[in-house]
């Protein structure tokens, strides 16, 4: 298994927001080969924004890696870099990539 995270410093107040974004988007990821999960993380808040992670679990590097060349890919994330809340971006900075070879899951 391959697991891909971004984190997302959400800007103080645009919490809801940005959860009503994700939970509200179609995903594309529903028929994707290879996908097996989807997950949107809540994490602490800490030094001016709240941390969260989109987490998402693939049977494989391959298959996240198809994904990533798909047009379901570039459907999911086309107005991804235009994330605001008025004139406030919900979100600091980049989203930070992180991705995961599953070494063991326990049951």
């Amino acid at each position: 298994m391959f697991i891909a995270m971004n984190r997302f410093k959400v800007a103080p107040g645009s919490e809801a927001a940005f959860e009503h974004l994700w939970t509200s988007r179609d995903s594309h990821l529903n028929g994707v080969p290879g996908f097996v999960e989807f997950h949107l993380l809540r994490g602490p808040q800490r030094d001016g924004h709240t941390l969260y992670s989109s987490h998402t679990i693939w049977q494989d590097y391959p298959s996240f890696e198809g994904w990533t060349k798909s047009e379901a890919f570039r459907a999911a994330h086309r107005d991804a870099g235009s994330v605001n809340r008025g004139d406030t971006p919900l979100y600091i900075g980049h989203p930070e990539f992180e991705g995961f070879e599953v070494i063991q899951t326990v049951k």
